[in-house]
């Protein structure tokens, strides 16, 4: 079997949790790939200068946005270099996985689309609101699923909190520190403003994780709605069956006792005929009325 067949198979395969990683996977080498002919023919291989990077990202000005919405959803799926997409899929599957021991596929994706869009949000309203950083909004992008994976994180260790994750060199730690010290660490660097789209996006998304892992608790699935959205959307895509459906009125006794005496009428000529000349003689469709009799 040839490699792009294997995977192929392999993402049919998976679940929610292989299909995220695959994509996300797919968008950074197809965009690199695309990138390959512009640099060469620009002489730069900086991704900053791509055009198509800036339409899939997400922009900080609002009046940008509005021009490109779509990259409140696609800027989660898009990394900016080999370390970048490599750390966030790492952390996507660690966690991903835990999650996946409690709850389910379609809520893990549930939590990655709209935990990646609460971030997104608020990395708007932070750039247009924030006075410190208006004059950045013209220039500003963000892009990375690290926001989405942050939520993922955070639902599940408020779900889950005594859930143990065994960390190299240090041994087991309960996920709800885990998930205390990555929201502490981006909180503590929103002073310096270094990366500061990365931290609203964390924030949001760590919001937007420990909401769902208090409501799930409770027994309301925030995820429902958008789930409920995404079949609807993809039944759009899928063959209709050309297979119909006719529904018939039962039948009343009356009409069920005449058919009974209709079918011992054919039974009893059909012995008769037996009893005149033979076996043999008969039919193929009055064998068969003769041996689904016999039943």
């Amino acid at each position: 079997m040839a490699i792009i067949d294997e995977i192929k198979q392999s993402y049919r395969q998976g679940g929610a949790l292989t299909k995220l990683i695959y994509i996300n996977i797919g968008v950074f080498v197809l965009l690199r790939l695309l990138q390959i002919p512009y640099s060469i023919s620009s002489g730069s291989g900086s991704i900053d200068e791509f055009k198509l990077f800036y339409w899939l990202a997400i922009p900080a000005g609002f009046e940008t946005f509005i021009t490109r919405p779509w990259t409140l959803l696609s800027y989660m799926f898009m990394h900016y270099d080999f370390l970048h997409i490599i750390a966030n899929l790492i952390m996507l599957y660690i966690f991903g996985k835990i999650f996946l021991e409690f709850l389910n596929p379609r809520q893990l994706l549930g939590v990655y689309i709209l935990g990646g869009i609460t971030g997104g949000v608020l990395y708007l309203l932070g750039y247009n609101f924030i006075p410190s950083l208006i004059s950045k909004a013209d220039t500003g992008v963000m892009i990375g699923a690290s926001g989405s994976v942050v939520a993922i994180l955070l639902a599940i260790a408020r779900y889950a909190p005594n859930h143990k994750l065994f960390v190299p060199f240090i041994g087991p730690i309960l996920l709800k520190y885990i998930a205390l010290v990555v929201f502490m660490i981006d909180v503590i660097s929103i002073p310096t403003m270094q990366n500061t789209g990365g931290v609203f996006a964390h924030i949001g998304g760590a919001a937007f994780g420990y909401l769902y892992g208090a409501s799930i608790s409770k027994g309301t699935d925030m995820t429902l709605g958008f789930n409920r959205l995404m079949d609807r959307l993809m039944s759009w895509f899928k063959p209709k069956s050309k297979m119909t459906v006719t529904h018939r009125r039962p039948m009343t006794d009356m009409e069920f006792n005449a058919r009974k005496v209709d079918k011992q009428k054919e039974i009893d000529r059909i012995l008769e005929k037996i009893k005149a000349s033979g076996y043999d003689s008969l039919s193929k469709d009055e064998k068969q009325t003769l041996f689904d009799a016999s039943k």
